[in-house]
């Protein structure tokens, strides 16, 4: 017997073909066992999640991007150190200007404790070692800065990994699970005709597809803000080595 859509024109006739198959995929998912509505349930979760974090890091590492140029504008304009400081209070999302503002506090903490020679007889300290230590403190309160930076920047990114190596083990197991039911329905009925076993299989590819659907942009997304935060990294060590000679300068 034809379909009642083979005496319509030619045109209309793959039109009424796809919104029927778009019907049953709909319909095949409503009407879905338990198991495979939970697996479809945990597989959207991640994936609105993962597009949540992806927008969201996007939007801040652009933030931190641009308040980055600007600093560093002033800060190879030659800008006295308190005008940079200045300049940092106005920058809140800038990693550098966050290395900036701590190796500021201790270079002004630095000058107001400096060692001077001990004058009930301990042991004085010279200026030369004097500078280098500080110099090293310095250098410590800039990289620890910066690693609160990076560490800030790198906030979510461990969902969107955990997603891209989990979920296709979810959708796995939504496919075991519907192909278990193609093989229960094949039992219960006694045979393997294909409207037995097609809801099973059915099922099971389209958590499949579910589970590479969240899996593939997460994994695309971790690797595009790793090498954006890279950069980042690379930025902050070759600021870090600039404004130590210029606190070397001015000390």
């Amino acid at each position: 017997m034809l379909p009642a859509f083979a005496f319509l024109p030619t045109d209309l006739a793959p039109l009424l073909t796809a919104q029927g198959f778009q019907a049953d995929i709909f319909s095949l998912v409503l009407h879905s066992g338990p198991a495979a509505k939970f697996v479809l349930l945990v597989l959207s979760v991640f994936s609105v999640m993962s597009w949540a974090i992806m927008v969201e890091r996007y939007r801040t590492l652009g933030r931190a991007e641009r308040q980055d140029k600007v600093l560093l504008e002033q800060f190879r304009s030659r800008a006295s150190l308190a005008d940079l400081r200045d300049a940092c209070e106005s920058l809140p999302y800038s990693p550098l200007a966050h290395v900036y503002r701590a190796g500021f506090r201790e270079v002004a903490r630095s000058s107001h404790d400096a060692p001077y020679p001990d004058r009930g007889g301990g042991v004085a300290v010279a200026p030369s070692e004097t500078g280098t230590a500080s110099s090293r403190a310095l250098e410590r309160v800039m990289i620890s800065a910066s690693s609160e930076a990076q560490e800030g920047l790198e906030r979510y990114l461990a969902f969107l990994a955990s997603t891209a190596s989990a979920t296709p083990f979810i959708g796995l197991f939504g496919t075991v699970w519907g192909i278990m039911n193609a093989f229960r329905d094949i039992g219960l009925v006694g045979t393997t005709n294909l409207a037995t076993v097609a809801p099973g299989i059915s099922e099971a590819l389209i958590a499949t597809a579910a589970g590479l659907f969240a899996a593939i942009p997460a994994v695309l997304g971790y690797n595009y803000f790793n090498n954006r935060l890279r950069v980042i990294g690379n930025r902050l060590d070759n600021f870090i080595a600039e404004s130590l000679n210029r606190f070397d300068r001015a000390s």
